[in-house]
Order: C-alpha cells, then structure tokens, then sequence
C-alpha cells in the first residue's frame, strides 16, 4: 500500500485530500456525508450558521469530476441532512448543478439521515439503493460493518484523528483502511467529526491540506 492508494483484487483505489475516494479503472468517485442542506436545517431553526455550502460541495465535485474524469459518482449516504434542509434554494443549487451534468451516473446508497431527509428528488436522476450494494469486489455502504467476501467502503462516522506536537494541537479528517475495508472522511463542508484512535491492523490516512499523510501502522 503507498500512502495514497491501496488495491482490492486489482482494484486500485486512490485516497484524494478532498476527502473522496477514486476507483480509477471504472472511473468512479465515491463520497460519504455530504449533508447537503445542513445548514439551511440550522437556519430554518434560528442557528445563525455561514451561507455557500452547497455550493462549496457542488464546486468541490466539479473540480474532482473534470480533474479525474469521472463518469460515475456513489454517495456513501447522508446525502441530504434533514427535511428542514430541503429549501427551495437548496434545491435549486442541486438541479442546476445536476443539469450541467446530465451525462454523470450517480448512485446514493441510502444513510440514516437519508431515511429522515426523504430520497433526493427524481429530477436529479439518481440510482437509490440500499447498503450493502455490491459492485465488483467492493460492498459500497453508509455504516461500518464487516461483510464475507466483500471490502466495504462506508462513511456515517466522520472519522478525525487529533494531532499533537510541541504543545500544540489540531484535528484531521481521515481515511481508516483495514483488510476488511476503508471508512471515509465526510465529504461535507459543514458536517464536523468523529476523533478516532487506530486499533491493531488499522492504518490512517490523514487529510492535510493537499496531501495525504499516513501515520505509522499498528501492529495486526
């Protein structure tokens, strides 16, 4: 494994600072917890929070999608945050962006906050499925679990490890991959973290800035 990519079965999936995950031979892009809608949901319940995060997260895949050339992209669910979160521009920031991207395969596999939030409109063209969705030698799912035969892709947690040094201290959203899969950081620009510590035959892979920093193995 180098410190940005890692294989299943000849697949090679690449670890991208953006917080995203590529499956470079079907040139799919996964993402897990993007909670579009999020802070329209703590607007409309008086929390003054930043406006621009969806289009911040829209920008994001735009940039991923013509950098890598993606043809395919799998939400790792929490797609949408809540049903609070569906304001009409909201939405509307969604069917633009998916207008512009008619020719783009997109497949939501359905989280928790999904099944609050309601299934994305049809108008944006989406695959819906439910976890575990099989594809190749991968189980694309939203929670962490263990499945025979299968590497398992999944998000929910919002994986962050704290880094300290001289004193000082900050926390880094991060991939965690073991034999039996790969949990991703949260795709999302207003969606915080989980502070994850590794256990034995776990590696982490800290997101900074525009690299990917593995930190030294556990024994397995």
């Amino acid at each position: 494994m180098s410190s940005d990519r890692f294989e299943v079965e000849g697949q090679q999936l690449t670890m991208l600072p953006e917080r995203a995950l590529l499956w470079q031979q079907r040139a799919i892009l996964v993402v897990a917890d993007v909670h579009f809608g999020k802070a329209a949901a703590f607007r409309a319940s008086g929390v003054p929070v930043p406006h621009g995060t969806t289009r911040a997260n829209l920008d994001a895949l735009d940039a991923l999608v013509a950098r890598h050339r993606v043809r395919h992209i799998v939400f790792l669910g929490d797609f949408l945050h809540a049903r609070a979160g569906r304001a009409p521009a909201t939405m509307a920031e969604l069917a633009q962006w998916r207008a512009r991207h008619a020719w783009l395969e997109l497949t939501l596999v359905r989280g928790n906050h999904d099944l609050h939030a309601g299934d994305p409109p049809a108008a944006l063209g989406m695959r819906i499925v439910d976890e575990p969705w099989h594809l190749g030698p991968l189980a694309l799912c939203h929670h962490p679990r263990q499945l025979p035969g299968a590497f398992v892709l999944a998000g929910h947690v919002h994986p962050v490890y704290r880094l300290a040094a001289a004193g000082d201290a900050l926390r880094l959203p991060c991939f965690v991959v073991d034999r039996h899969g790969a949990l991703l950081p949260a795709f999302g620009a207003f969606t915080g973290g989980y502070q994850v510590t590794p256990q034995a035959g776990q590696r982490l892979y800290l997101v900074a800035d525009d690299r990917i920093l593995p930190l030294p193995a556990l024994p397995a």
